[in-house]
């Protein structure tokens, strides 16, 4: 029997990894409490594991940002540092939703890790629904917000979401949609379009996201779009049919997922996600501890498409 992989880093779910100009490796993830953000650098990948982590943000002890702090990212965006993160006021999930709305705080030191961060409040939306999983990214000097939100009228609890920002904090002009939960291994359980992330190789712009409920059948699903084409055209925007990372029970890893990409310390692209390493949770899932941080290489073929394999194998 094959030997059950060693996470990166136990009990963090949704990681993300960011790789700044300064040389340094930074991390950030849900916690087991859902209860703030926390962060930890090291100069290497495998140096997270052992990093001191600092919680830099507590969550209040009311209000429309006070419960369920999920998801947070970690981005250099005009400057500053800024962490963009999904919050509820409520444990109480109400017309089947939890009621996520998302929210950023930024720092302007040079250390985010020892540095001051304040609160810089809502990133609204055109419209008032549970929405999460922010993430930012640059392209052609522009800034973009991607996320997964809940759309009137569309069978699902979220779809992904697309805007241009006028600053870190505030999109502006029209949002396009992207995707919806719509093909098969995308409604098992629950339906989901989240987590999305994008990693700009080969003249394309890959956008992985993650579907289904978050238990055995949560899988990652694949879109991408030329690098010099309109990226707020959804018609330019390729939906790869089948989840390109799922289960492998070989290995007992189930339901990878909630993606981010870095670079190891030899330009190599790795993959950062979560996975659990048992079927069997006892109680509410949600606050079962045991999503864990992973990376892996991710290998490129022929035709410059990303190659994901499989969860715990190189």
């Amino acid at each position: 029997m094959s030997a059950i992989p060693k996470p990166l880093i136990p009990q963090r779910a949704d990681p993300f990894v960011y790789k700044h100009t300064d040389g340094y490796y930074y991390f950030t993830a849900s916690v087991p409490k859902y209860d703030g953000i926390e962060l930890r650098r090291a100069k290497t990948l495998a140096g997270l594991a052992d990093a001191t982590p600092k919680m830099v943000w507590l969550k209040p002890e009311e209000g429309p940002y006070s419960e369920l702090i999920w998801a947070p990212e970690i981005h250099f965006n005009e400057g500053a540092w800024y962490v963009y993160f999904a919050a509820a006021p409520s444990r109480e999930i109400k017309y089947d939703l939890f009621q996520h709305r998302m929210y950023a705080i930024s720092c302007q030191d040079a250390n985010p890790i020892d540095g001051s961060w304040e609160f810089c409040g809502q990133v609204e939306t055109p419209i008032d629904t549970f929405c999460l999983d922010a993430t930012t990214f640059y392209h052609n000097n522009e800034l973009y917000y991607l996320w997964a939100q809940k759309e009137p009228g569309i069978r699902g609890n979220s779809n992904l979401l697309l805007a241009k920002m006028e600053t870190p904090t505030k999109i502006k002009g029209e949002i396009t949609r992207l995707s919806i939960p719509e093909l098969d291994w995308e409604i098992v359980g629950f339906w989901v379009n989240e987590g999305p992330n994008v990693l700009k190789r080969n003249g394309k712009i890959f956008l992985t996201y993650s579907a289904s409920a978050t238990d055995e059948n949560y899988a990652m699903g694949l879109l991408y779009a030329d690098l010099n084409s309109d990226l707020m055209d959804a018609a330019n925007w390729t939906k790869v049919q089948k989840p390109v990372f799922r289960t492998n029970e070989k290995l007992s890893m189930f339901g990878p997922g909630h993606n981010s990409f870095t670079v190891d310390e030899e330009g190599n692209d790795i993959l950062v996600y979560h996975c659990r390493q048992y079927t069997e949770i006892e109680g509410d899932p949600l606050w079962n501890p045991d999503r864990h941080t992973f990376i892996k290489r991710l290998h490129w073929d022929e035709n410059g498409m990303p190659v994901f394999g499989k969860p715990g194998e190189a």
